[in-house]
């Protein structure tokens, strides 16, 4: 069963068509991949996913609820949160606190109960509290718990970032090049978390990435863009195969 569908999405910037007539499903269960050579369009498709840009045609669905014409905050609401190509976290909130933020679309209380410090308004606190912990001691960077995000390594950060999506409680996460800037023992890390949060937590994953080894080990199907369109779909093996998608990546041989 499809989890999240995209059907027949067009993306256009005034003449520049950025992303055409594109279709591709994300099973419950798996760990998915869209690839393609820088300005492919990848981005611009997690941002109409995810509430960012509206597209100029077709539809986005998780489940049973149509994403297009949804504010971002609704669609996380619905269960699918995402991060980004470059971090987007408070810095000078402490690690906790961001991924307390990150259940600000799960609280029920309003003003009253914040004001008056209602028993359900507390016993809410102490549950983003305990939610936010078990998020970072997930991911693996309790240590770095009372510190600053900007005083933690890069890896670390990366890894916050996923927290605070986790905390959103989703359905399916999007990841916006997760492998950027980390290592070779810090890619192996976020291997083997990516595994975790789909096998222990049960949670779907969609994943945008250039790292092509990372890509064939993880994903159990591989959508290829080149200009906005799918030009391959299929297991990691065969797609990265495919003369299309080398071409694509290096380019036709001249003769």
């Amino acid at each position: 069963m499809a989890i999240l569908s995209v059907q027949n999405l067009t993306l256009r910037f005034g003449g520049v068509v950025a992303v055409s007539n594109l279709s591709f499903a994300v099973e419950a269960g798996t760990i998915a991949s869209v690839i393609g050579p820088n300005g492919a369009g990848k981005t611009s498709v997690f941002n109409m996913i995810t509430g960012f840009y509206q597209p100029s045609e077709g539809r986005i669905r998780l489940g049973d609820d149509d994403l297009v014409g949804r504010k971002p905050s609704e669609i996380t609401r619905l269960g699918l949160a995402r991060t980004f190509q470059n971090l987007r976290l408070f810095p000078n909130l402490s690690v906790l606190d961001n991924v307390k933020s990150g259940m600000h679309s799960r609280t029920r209380q309003g003003v009253w109960g914040a004001i008056f410090r209602t028993g359900r308004q507390r016993q809410e606190e102490r549950l983003i509290t305990e939610t936010a912990e078990a998020c970072i001691r997930f991911v693996g960077i309790e240590e770095y718990a009372g510190r600053a995000a900007k005083a933690l390594p890069y890896g670390a950060q990366r890894k916050l970032e996923i927290a605070r999506a986790l905390a959103t409680q989703p359905k399916v996460l999007l990841l916006d090049e997760p492998a950027a800037g980390l290592n070779y023992e810090e890619k192996e890390q976020l291997i083997r978390l990516i595994g975790e949060i789909r096998d222990s937590l049960g949670i779907t994953v969609l994943i945008i990435e250039h790292d092509m080894g990372l890509i064939k080990r993880i994903s159990d199907k591989v959508t290829v863009l080149d200009y906005g369109r799918k030009i391959a779909e299929g297991k990691p093996d065969e797609v990265l195969r495919d003369p299309r998608v080398i071409e694509a990546y290096l380019g036709r041989e001249e003769a």
